[in-house]
């Protein structure tokens, strides 16, 4: 059975995480994803510490699967290139700041004109317009500016840091998915493409949905880890346990909060759940019952309980929990490049049944794919792909 995606060809000039990430997925679901990467190294990400056997092992996480060609865009012939490509593809996805393509002319404008229905997806941090447009930004700044830094951190404490790129991830690359496929779905109607706009800015302001919610409804700012979802509550927290580790509780239903108060042997808490004022009092409480054992003890303690209550793990518990192996969330790749090492990475998280993804454990060697890909989708001669290479255009 063919899988979604299949027949659809995507030029990648992404970097990093957010687009290779995005393409990634893409992949997984059967489309050809050509990264188009710089003859000089490639994609930075190839080298973005840790290394293993030269290698960087953040680039297998987010490069599955794909195909690489290397072309100087800077160079006319070049940017002739990626426009014969472009003419025999559907999506590009473009990382770079507003205006590097346009300035090349290789921006949607240019390119809808050879091919009206190109779908090209821009990833950037601010966006297309606005008076950030051309402001360098990362991650932190993305969720700083969206709110989120503020509200994310332990009470009477600074902000924190998160400790995955949210902006990049649910931001850039979920959204870019959920804008291509938009616009493919849109493009078998109509036959024509369309420019995909997606900021990481804007996709981290729309994560503040119930927190605009709560700010709108309670005519409050939301303080960092005070509000009903952010540590505010004894119901909804994270307690240190005897032996220095974590659990989680997300009893947020009633009946999930009094079965754990009744459990732990404070029934009198159970009234008190959603009253704002005693709070702290009843946390401090918990926690000192929650200290006095191991967080494995508290697991198997409410084993048979159903009150959303769950140890915090570390990588490699996630990696060996029952529940993410079942479902295949965690692929290995052994021995990369001889070291003896273990690259592990994300399975896919869409499950589909009648055409799931699939997971193939493959990466491109930078420009591993120029003459397969010059010749079948550039139209190129043996010849003009070897002038091509020599002229430093591959």
């Amino acid at each position: 059975m063919s899988l979604p995606l299949e027949g659809i060809r995507v030029l990648d000039l992404s970097r990093y995480l957010p687009g290779p990430f995005a393409t990634q997925m893409l992949a997984d679901f059967g489309a050809e994803v050509i990264k188009v990467e710089d003859p000089k190294g490639g994609d930075l990400g190839r080298m973005l510490p840790p290394l293993i056997g030269g290698e960087s092992a953040r680039f297998f996480t987010v490069n599955r699967n794909k195909k690489s060609i290397t072309l100087d865009l800077k160079k006319p012939q070049g940017q002739e290139v990626f426009k014969r490509l472009a003419l025999n593809s559907d999506v590009v996805v473009d990382q770079f700041r507003p205006g590097v393509m346009d300035r090349m002319g290789l921006g949607y404008e240019q390119l809808k004109t050879i091919n009206p229905g190109i779908i090209y997806c821009t990833i950037t941090g601010y966006g297309l317009d606005g008076p950030l447009r051309d402001v360098a930004g990362h991650d932190l700044n993305y969720l700083s500016l969206a709110g989120i830094t503020g509200v994310n951190g332990v009470y009477n404490s600074q902000p924190a840091i998160c400790g995955t790129q949210i902006a990049d991830i649910a931001g850039g690359t979920l959204h870019s998915v959920i804008g291509i496929l938009l616009a493919l779905a849109a493009r078998q109607k109509s036959g024509q493409g369309q420019l995909c706009d997606v900021s990481m800015l804007d996709a981290s302001v729309s994560l503040m949905a119930y927190a605009l919610g709560e700010w709108s409804g309670l005519d409050t700012l939301p303080v960092s880890g005070d509000g009903l979802l952010s540590g505010g509550y004894g119901f909804y927290q994270v307690y240190a346990t005897k032996d220095g580790k974590y659990v989680s509780l997300g009893a947020v239903e009633e009946k999930f909060y009094a079965e754990f108060c009744r459990k732990i042997g404070r029934p009198d808490l159970i009234e008190k759940q959603f009253e704002k004022e005693p709070q702290r009092q009843i946390i401090a409480e918990i926690s000192e019952i929650i200290a006095q054992r191991t967080r494995d003890e508290w697991v198997d303690f409410f084993a048979d309980s159903d009150i959303c209550f769950t140890p915090v793990l570390g990588l490699d518990e996630v990696c060996q929990h029952p529940q993410v192996k079942a479902r295949e969330m965690i692929v290995e790749l052994e021995n990369v490049n001889n070291t003896g090492k273990t690259v592990r990475m994300t399975g896919i998280p869409i499950k589909l049944s009648e055409t799931p993804g699939q997971l193939s454990l493959k990466f491109p060697i930078l420009g591993e794919h120029n003459d397969e890909v010059l010749m079948a989708v550039g139209g190129y001669s043996q010849q003009e792909v070897k002038d091509l290479r020599s002229a430093g255009v591959i």
